[in-house]
């Protein structure tokens, strides 16, 4: 087995722009998640409703495929570039969160399944990946998003969840690599 890749220095992100608050979150802080199974690329159905304990659930718009170049125009959308260095960040930094409490842990996007397989092999990820490629989940809750190339995306952001109800949303997220940085820091808090 080939080693881990590396999380990408938080340098990546020095010429690409910061998303702003646009308050598109705002809403979600309180909320119970809908009981919506969603596909998790370990081939089980998930429904965050249901699970007990602390949920971390990290939202991005869509990783890269394996060699990709990536285009100018994602790099100068705000709060677009930095999914795959913000899914290598929480693999590097999952049993540091398990230690602050955290018992489940997820990334979440618009992409299909079997896209996201290849994307945990690859990186490594230790945690699976759910797919709401149906925009159940996202229509359900007024997840907020965007449209790039036809596609529509998640914005960057993170919930944590504890016994199926929104306990704190992380919004906006940048850079990406900071993202499990600062779950740890609002758990640290005690909250």
């Amino acid at each position: 087995m080939n080693p881990a890749p590396h999380t990408p220095p938080a340098s990546l992100f020095e010429n690409v722009p910061a998303p702003v608050d646009d308050g598109a979150c705002a809403h979600l802080a309180g909320l119970a998640v809908p009981e919506i199974a969603l596909v998790s690329t370990d081939g089980q159905p998930i429904e965050l409703a249901r699970l007990r304990g602390r949920t971390v659930v990290f939202a991005y718009p869509r990783t890269a495929e394996a060699g990709a170049v990536v285009a100018d125009a994602w790099k100068q959308t705000p709060g677009a570039f930095g999914c795959t260095a913000e899914s290598c960040s929480f693999r590097d930094r999952h049993a540091g969160l398990r230690e602050l409490g955290v018992a489940q842990l997820f990334g979440l996007s618009t992409q299909t399944t079997a896209y996201q397989r290849e994307v945990a092999q690859r990186l490594q990820l230790t945690y699976p990946l759910l797919s709401d490629a149906g925009l159940e989940m996202t229509r359900a809750l007024r997840l907020p998003t965007f449209e790039f190339n036809g596609e529509i995306l998640l914005n960057r952001f993170t919930l944590v969840l504890d016994d199926g109800r929104i306990t704190a949303v992380l919004y906006p997220v940048f850079p990406p690599t900071d993202a499990p940085g600062q779950v740890a820091r609002w758990l640290e808090k005690g909250t």
